[in-house]
């Protein structure tokens, strides 16, 4: 074997791959993943929430307790830490990948690739870590009932979209143990994707998101955010952005320097002819902008470039901080946050952002990691609390499905579908876990609910 770690000398047959995953049932039975809700290494919910505000900005802290207050699906986005205690310590088959950490039903969307497709995929990376496979899987089919009682779903159809996601999942999986590596390794999750999951109602909702996602670009951003300014040293016309506070906020001209300074080092992350396309436009402007749940409070800035021939071109840089999932796994000493977070998301999605890379910004006397991608590239989602008992039941399908591929990008399928074996009792103990940890997470939201209502956490309601 060679220095990389891989060998080419050896073939292990695809029975004997499946029989290793098999044998790990006698060690882990699947009907194990039935149990209680609350972890032994769980903290104080008050407790956890003030310590995810560490790294964060004072003066948004507000914001982000007022956004996880609006209900138990958006505070259970903004807790993944929250629920990896409660997953640490738990049964697990042993069989780890690169998994999202992240994976609720809203980590789901649209966007598009190089050749101007629109695919559907995973979209979120930050808690990005390797662990458990299984810790992906029951993240979402919580995040379905949490989904499906937000829109007015009946228990018995929030239950069924989170079995429905699991079958799914596994099916997929023994799906993908069987085809050849190549094609297992290629296969886009484009629109076909839902007639393989089965999930055809979700059609006229993928078709209707796809042709918003194709309006949303950067030229549509600056039409909506932005003035013209006229450069007269240059003769050329500029953009800047209009200040919309608090979401998007103007910044100084020391920061303004340092967001330059960043992409400039941000290029070399990149592949050489992408750093030959960034390296034809030149930075208008930067501000402030605000995004999400759980990263309300961090750093995040917006970049506006110009190009060819009035061409816009929006860059986002996102500060990134440790996966909240670390102090639960062990993971590789990571060199960079943002590098992590990059590193996995072009491991586990089928095609990632061309302009996909990291950066460290010098901000005053602080060096602080950040993700660089298009702000707008095509975006859209499908927003699973807003979906009808039919449609969620389809949507979960298409979540599963699109799981099971992303994790057999780094965790050979043939061991998944070993340990799951054809068992539906797998998929029976996943859901009762899911309603179950659903109703800790109702609970865990009311706790801060009440705490802000005595005055113990500050709160700042959006509008």
């Amino acid at each position: 074997m060679s220095d990389s770690g891989i060998d080419l000398r050896t073939y292990v047959a695809a029975d004997e791959v499946r029989a290793r995953g098999r044998a790990l049932r006698d060690r882990v039975p699947v009907t194990v993943r039935d149990r209680d809700a609350t972890g032994e290494r769980r903290p104080d919910v008050l407790e956890f929430i003030r310590a995810s505000h560490a790294d964060r900005l004072p003066h948004l802290v507000p914001l982000r307790v007022g956004r996880m207050m609006s209900g138990p699906f958006t505070f259970y986005r903004g807790a993944a830490g929250l629920m990896g205690a409660d997953l640490a310590g738990g049964p697990v088959s042993g069989l780890d990948a690169q998994i999202c950490g992240d994976a609720h039903a809203a980590n789901f969307g649209l966007y598009g690739t190089q050749r101007g497709e629109i695919i559907m995929d995973i979209n979120d990376f930050d808690e990005t870590i390797v662990g458990p496979w299984e810790w992906d899987l029951e993240r979402l089919a919580a995040s379905l009932v949490l989904a499906g009682r937000e829109s007015g779903v009946d228990e018995d159809g929030c239950h069924k979209a989170a079995r429905d996601a699991v079958t799914s999942y596994r099916l997929a999986t023994d799906q993908l143990a069987d085809l050849p590596f190549m094609e297992a390794w290629t296969a886009l999750p484009d629109e076909s994707v839902l007639s393989r999951a089965k999930a055809q109602d979700l059609l006229d909702d993928f078709k209707k998101a796809a042709k918003k996602a194709r309006k949303n670009t950067s030229a549509k951003v600056a039409a909506k955010w932005t003035e013209h300014i006229d450069d007269h040293e240059t003769g050329i016309r500029k953009h800047r952005f209009v200040s919309d506070p608090p979401v998007l906020a103007a910044v100084d001209a020391g920061v303004t320097e340092a967001v330059i300074d960043g992409l400039e080092r941000y290029t070399g992350t990149l592949r050489e002819s992408r750093r030959n396309l960034v390296g034809r436009f030149a930075v208008s402007d930067v501000a402030f902008r605000i995004v999400g749940t759980g990263s309300v409070g961090l750093h995040s800035y917006v970049a506006l470039l110009h190009g060819n021939d009035g061409e816009v071109l929006v860059l986002q840089l996102k500060q990134s901080i440790a996966s909240a999932l670390a102090p639960y796994l062990s993971p590789r000493p990571v060199r960079h946050e943002g590098e992590r977070i990059v590193q996995g998301a072009r491991l586990v999605q089928s095609e990632t952002d061309i302009l996909l890379g990291w950066t460290t910004l010098r901000l005053g006397t602080r060096e602080l990691p950040f993700i660089v991608r298009q702000f707008r590239n095509f975006k859209g989602s499908i927003d699973p609390a807003g979906l009808s008992a039919d449609d969620l039941d389809d949507y979960g399908r298409l979540a599963g499905s699109l799981l099971a591929r992303a994790h057999s990008r780094s965790l050979d399928p043939r061991l998944i579908a070993g340990y799951l074996d054809g068992d539906e009792a797998f998929d029976d103990a996943v859901a009762a876990f899911a309603v179950r940890y659903a109703d800790r997470t109702e609970a865990d939201h009311t706790v801060l609910v009440e705490a802000v209502k005595a005055g113990k956490l500050a709160a700042e309601v959006p509008q």
